[in-house]
């Protein structure tokens, strides 16, 4: 069965960063693939539009541009918070290169990753992490339904 719209699909594969020899990201092996629904939003459209047409045991290698992934990396979302956002009980500050759940004044919840912390403020990189990657995606088509 080919993967189209609709189809319900589980795949191994492994995300790299800087070419398909470069930093391995991420991955999803066959005893604990990725399975995902094509057309419901839970993946990049980018990425499931390589996978449109293909099957069963069929194998990939791809590459998925910035701007079809997560786009560039964005000085707008780079943010300055007083240490009193943070400051537990115990007056403990998120440490460098944490993740920190945020919320907005409407409710959003955004997770944001440390890269500063100075005698005054935290800040805080909004950027998905991998904004400004292009990604190179290697796998297998495992089952389609």
């Amino acid at each position: 069965m080919k993967i189209k719209k609709g189809s319900k699909v589980s795949i191994a594969y492994k995300l790299y960063l800087d070419g398909f020899d470069g930093e391995l990201f991420e991955t999803a092996e066959k005893d604990a693939p990725l399975v995902f629904k094509v057309g419901a939003d839970e993946m990049l459209e980018s990425f499931e539009e390589f996978l449109i047409g293909k099957e069963n045991g069929e194998k990939f290698e791809f590459k998925i541009d910035m701007m079809d992934a997560y786009g560039p990396e964005s000085e707008d979302s780079i943010g300055l918070f007083p240490h009193s956002v943070f400051a537990d009980d115990d007056g403990k500050l998120p440490d460098l290169g944490d993740f920190v759940p945020m919320e907005d004044e409407d409710g959003n919840e955004y997770e944001a990753f440390v890269v500063e912390v100075t005698d005054d403020e935290v800040v805080l990189d909004f950027n998905h992490p991998l904004a400004g990657e292009d990604l190179y995606l290697k796998g297998e088509i495992l089952n389609v339904e």
